[in-house]
């Protein structure tokens, strides 16, 4: 699983699995996407594409600025969105 926040030609910046690549499009799973949240300060996750049948979206690479990491903590509430194990990235105090 490679959980990654995509910046879109659009705008939105997209968070999924991406499950393939090549060097003209991307696959991803699970698309959800950042929308501002009623409490000030935050923001809350939607599906991406809330009329696609769930399953594999592939994109072509033109309509994407860029790739990189989402912060740890997307990732954490990510996968227990989509009940994908997750190993915590916070070390607790003993």
């Amino acid at each position: 699983m490679t959980v990654k926040l995509i910046r879109m030609w659009s705008g939105e910046d997209v968070v999924a699995d991406i499950i393939e690549e090549d060097e003209n499009s991307i696959t991803i799973l699970d698309p959800i996407v950042a929308v501002p949240s009623p409490q000030q300060g935050q923001i809350a996750f939607a599906p991406w594409s809330p009329l696609h049948e769930k399953g594999k979206i592939e994109i072509t690479k033109k309509y994407i600025v860029y790739i990189s990491n989402p912060q740890s903590d997307i990732v954490e509430q990510y996968n227990t969105m989509f009940h994908k194990i997750s190993k915590p990235t916070k070390k607790l105090i003993i």
